[in-house]
């Protein structure tokens, strides 16, 4: 049983259908929307019951419009499998137009992480046009799979929790959904960590001068910086807690306001380094081999920066009017980050003839320049840059996925303070300690356990499935949903997650210092996970799907 549980599992194809085979055994068989469906000339059906599902094509329309309407209410969903939050959206609700989707990726772009991502890359020595050239081409690969993925959501108004199911199955969508949520939730403490030091900044000397000030070792930063950081962390609750209203309401006036606020750097920098020239005159002090050795971590990095997004972007494009909002609406991320970097770079660079070293991180930039005003536009402008990412990025996806493991039970608004409460124990002050830190140790480690995830989910969806999705089977715990698998889980896509991660490990382990050194090969693994992990795991989970059709149509 269990041989042929591994082996069978995988009906994936919608060319067959068990429902079609034997119309009368299918509950709510009369409510469902007529479908195109035809059984091949050779059909066996001695498989273990539980473990074979054959996949039914999902009538939907072909145009960019969504195909959900009210046809999910025609159906009763398995209560633990649904709930107000991971219902798909009604057309009522899809009010998401492409000025909007903009404004939402504006509001992303324009914070610290991506700024400190711009100066780290000049900082570790590329040039800088070397440094741009890196982050627009990161960002037009990553645009490519953030519109796919964006599909299915617009489609059919779903989250990518309920989207995993597809794939991993009912049960075992919670394995992908929970890695992507854990690396939000360290993505959360990081901006946190951002707005707890605007605070900081804001404090007078004597306070910081203080015992309070002093590191503690096990702890791994002062009590004072952790306390700004707790403030910070419960200021924002109140807007995270809005859920996606508030989220669409405050990218609204934030990314107009973090606009003008980088524009006023940006005209500060010129003003008083006297123009741009000492950017256009800084050379890259890497060799052509060092160059290249820090350019592919460097593209991972900066794919890797959006990579959560990349995976979670259902959760916004499913109230986006039509494809084509959700389509052109992204398109500008490219733009919006190649602008961004210049702004960092040329202020990063002007910090060198103005005070006569280079500072890379904005908070402290804007601390040594002082002044009462200062600090104050400093603290509004962070706090808001800090709260338009983190909101929008790194508190829906998790809050998502926690509801999908208990949608009963949990609501956004408990989702979202767990994962709150979560974000405090990845420590994000370590994370932040160096550039290296941040962009070989964390964004491109994780890189290798999303990466797999978004190649097995765009596989199925488009390989597999060819777009075509049973909405009713989404939310259904039958055996003989189109996605119950084996007992839930798809063996196939867990079994392609963990070969998909597994190469990547030993070069991990290299980086942080657990192993002293590997071969060359793992190195370069690593330093393409995202890449290795997204186009390994996709095509080992597709031939596994086209095998194992073969396998039971002879």
């Amino acid at each position: 049983m269990a041989s042929k549980c591994i082996v069978s599992h995988l009906h994936l194809y919608p060319h067959l259908s068990l429902h079609s085979a034997i119309p009368h055994q299918h509950p709510n068989f009369s409510r469902l929307p007529p479908t195109n469906l035809s059984l091949p000339v050779k059909f066996k059906a001695s498989f273990p019951k539980r473990c074979i599902i054959f996949v039914p094509r999902a009538s939907s329309s072909s145009s960019g419009q969504s195909s959900v309407g009210k046809k999910f209410y025609e159906f009763d969903p398995h209560p633990t499998l649904t709930n107000d939050d991971l219902k798909p959206t009604r057309p009522s609700q899809r009010n998401y137009h492409w000025k909007q989707m903009a404004r939402h990726w504006v509001g992303l772009v324009v914070g610290v992480p991506a700024y400190y991502m711009a100066g780290s890359l000049v900082e570790l020595g590329m040039a800088w046009w070397q440094g741009i050239a890196t982050v627009v081409a990161a960002n037009m690969i990553l645009l490519v799979p953030l519109v796919l993925t964006g599909h299915p959501g617009t489609k059919y108004g779903i989250s990518f929790p309920v989207l995993a199911r597809s794939s991993f199955g009912i049960r075992g969508a919670h394995v992908p959904t929970s890695l992507s949520a854990l690396v939000c939730c360290g993505w959360y403490g990081i901006e946190s960590w951002i707005g707890g030091e605007a605070i900081y900044l804001f404090l007078p000397n004597s306070i910081k001068q203080s015992s309070f000030s002093q590191p503690l070792p096990w702890l791994g930063t002062s009590p004072l910086e952790f306390a700004c950081f707790i403030a910070f962390w419960l200021v924002q609750l109140v807007a995270v807690l809005k859920g996606m209203e508030g989220v669409k309401a405050f990218q609204k006036y934030a990314a107009p306001t973090l606009i003008m606020l980088t524009s006023f750097l940006l005209i500060w920098a010129y003003v008083k380094a006297a123009g741009l020239g000492h950017l256009l005159n800084m050379s890259s002090r890497l060799s052509s081999s060092e160059f290249w050795s820090l350019f592919f971590p460097s593209l991972t990095a900066n794919i890797s920066f959006w990579t959560t997004i990349a995976l979670n972007i259902p959760d916004f494009t499913r109230f986006a009017k039509t494809q084509r909002d959700q389509i052109i609406g992204q398109a500008g991320l490219p733009i919006f980050m190649g602008l961004f970097t210049f702004v960092g770079l040329a202020v990063t660079s002007s910090t060198q003839v103005i005070f006569g070293h280079v500072i890379s991180n904005p908070i402290h930039l804007l601390g040594q320049i002082g002044g009462l005003t200062t600090m104050i536009l400093a603290i509004l402008g962070i706090s808001l840059a800090t709260m338009a990412t983190n909101i929008a990025a790194n508190v829906v996806a998790p809050a998502n996925a926690l509801v999908n493991l208990y949608p009963s039970k949990l609501t956004y608004r408990t989702g979202a303070l767990l994962s709150a409460l979560f974000c405090v124990a990845f420590q994000p002050w370590r994370l932040l300690k160096s550039s290296e830190s941040f962009v070989y140790t964390w964004l491109v480690g994780y890189s290798a356990l999303l990466g797999p995830i978004g190649g097995i989910v765009l596989a199925d969806y488009y390989l597999i499935r060819q777009t075509k999705l049973s909405l009713k089977d989404l939310y259904s715990l039958s055996p003989e949903g189109a996605y119950y698998y084996c007992g839930g889980f798809n063996l196939a896509a867990l079994a392609a997650l963990v070969i998909g991660i597994l190469p990547v490990i030993p070069g991990f382990l290299q980086k942080v210092g657990i192993v002293s050194s590997v071969s060359d090969a793992f190195v370069v693994i690593y330093n393409n996970a995202w890449f290795f992990s997204f186009f390994s795991a996709g095509l080992l989970y597709w031939i596994l799907a086209s095998l194992s059709f073969e396998r039971e149509t002879k």
